[in-house]
């Protein structure tokens, strides 16, 4: 549980210290952590990188990051300060590996001052190609050998594919423990996400209904309004399945799926999230015909301003293959799930940004009402919504006020905005703070990432073997190609999308 309690002093030591993600992400969630007394009384934030920084140079360029990218807005001078005050750059080339002496001298001069029991988060925030290279120089300058407090992070892709997970893995294996290896996704250090576990285990009212008997299917849908923008280079190579539904996706159906942990150790809940991917289905080639849809977006309008077709983005081929849609039915073979559909979409230029899972409950097994009393009847719903807003909606049947029995679905609705005061923090935060406590609960373990991967390997192969003819197949601010609905009717379905506030 997380409180704040003493840590260990901690180094946290950032490759990548000068890109994207340090700016838009670690470096705000450090300091929120540190100005809500999170952030252990000693600790060091080492950044690395090829550009040429001082110390001083580097603390005004994250500051001008942290003023704009964090969710508690400008930075107090005084806090700032304070924080900035245990920052040290350390410029690091890969290709010139004598470069960690500078690193290695940098993390003993800390260690030296904190004292025993010091620990170091190696954190790569860099293209994957890096993963392997650092994690052979941290050994070679044996800045690995404290199992107990030496950890690296690592951030996705965890691999490009099945082969390339298992050989990352094999080398980390041969480095670090697997205590010490945090393998990281950001989408399950969101509030709603973890309000999964409190949501499902600790209210009675629920996990008696969590099985085939009473539900009907589950949906979990991210969609983007965005298009690949600047990263098309990099999407080329990705793509819909493999950047969101192998690991985010995935994630969040482990934690639908799960069976109910015994305690809440890390590698219990961990165990329970395995188990759902053994148990999934594996996919035929009929299987990838019928139950898998692909699409890639074309120009369009989004809010008034016309938006290029995914082939027309800087750095995409003009022929392009690259599914930037996917929608996949899938089924887990076991008692609790048997035959229950579960079905997963993501897609970027789609008409919302939103981030949902819909959980719909079977019928009443007799209709006392009649057709004028139903007429706007629907089944009972739950509805996690992760973004963009925080919710937990159950959607039931109520009468409408008046004297006529007329029927309506009604939402009662947990807020997260209208229960509790103050933001919410941001998935980094708690994922840092994790890391620190040494808690792994919400990071994935070796196992899990390789048996994700194998589940998808069938699709991601023939997909790539089988050139789509029909690309592109849908435009901007639409919900994806027509292929995708009929993915879900022919099970008598559709796909549920959260009303925009201004449309209730």
């Amino acid at each position: 549980m997380k409180t704040k309690t003493a840590l260990n002093p901690t180094i946290f030591v950032i490759f990548g210290g000068t890109g994207d993600l340090n700016k838009r992400k670690l470096a705000p969630a450090l300091y929120n952590l540190f100005i809500e007394g999170y952030m252990p009384d000693k600790f060091a934030v080492i950044g690395t990188g090829r550009t040429e920084f001082t110390d001083d140079s580097y603390k005004v360029a994250l500051e001008d990051a942290v003023n704009q990218f964090s969710r508690s807005g400008k930075v107090k001078k005084d806090k700032w300060d304070n924080f900035a005050s245990t920052m040290h750059y350390c410029p690091t080339d890969f290709a010139q590996p004598k470069t960690f002496e500078n690193l290695k001298a940098a993390v003993e001069k800390y260690q030296k001052e904190y004292g025993s029991g010091t620990q170091v988060i190696f954190y790569l925030a860099v293209a994957p190609n890096f993963f392997p290279i650092i994690a052979e120089c941290l050994q070679k300058y044996k800045l690995t050998q404290d199992e107990d407090n030496s950890r690296i992070v690592i951030e996705k892709p965890f691999g490009h594919d099945l082969e390339s997970a298992k050989e990352l893995n094999t080398l980390l294996s041969t480095i670090f423990t697997e205590k010490q290896i945090y393998r990281i996704d950001h989408y399950l250090g969101k509030e709603t996400v973890q309000n999964m576990m409190a949501f499902r285990f600790a209210n009675a009212l629920f996990e008696p209904l969590w099985n085939r008997s009473y539900i009907d299917h589950v949906q979990i849908s991210v969609t983007e309004q965005l298009g690949v923008g600047d990263r098309g280079g990099y999407y080329e190579g990705s793509g819909a399945l493999r950047d969101m539904i192998q690991n985010h996706l995935l994630q969040l159906l482990c934690l639908v799926g799960m069976e109910a942990p015994i305690n809440f150790d890390a590698d219990e809940i961990r165990n329970r999230k395995v188990e759902v991917l053994r148990a999934m289905r594996p996919f035929s080639a009929e299987d990838i015909r019928f139950h898998t849809v692909r699409g890639q977006y074309s120009k369009g309008w989004v809010e008034g301003k016309e938006v290029p077709g995914y082939r027309q983005e800087k750095g995409v081929d003009a022929h392009s293959n690259t599914e930037t849609f996917a929608a996949v039915k899938f089924h887990i073979d076991n008692w609790r799930w048997q035959g229950i559909p579960f079905y997963l979409r993501t897609g970027k230029r789609l008409n919302q940004t939103s981030s949902l899972i819909t959980i719909q409950f079977r019928d009443v097994p007799h209709q006392i009402f009649s057709s004028g009393v139903t007429e706007n009847w629907q089944q009972n719903r739950l509805v996690i919504s992760i973004q963009p807003e925080m919710s937990i909606r159950m959607q039931v049947q109520a009468k409408r006020p008046g004297l006529d029995m007329v029927l309506n679905p009604v939402d009662m609705v947990f807020d997260y905005k209208g229960t509790y005061e103050g933001d919410t923090p941001e998935a980094y935060e708690t994922l840092l703070l994790d890391a620190m406590m040494g808690d792994q609960t919400l990071f994935m373990r070796g196992d899990q990432v390789e048996a994700a991967w194998e589940l998808v390997m069938p699709i991601l192969n023939t997909w790539e073997s089988k050139k789509s003819i029909n690309f592109p197949n849908y435009p901007a601010d639409s919900w994806g190609p027509e292929e995708a609905e009929a993915l879900i009717a022919r099970d008598g379905f559709h796909w549920f999308n959260l009303p925009l506030k201004n449309k209730d």
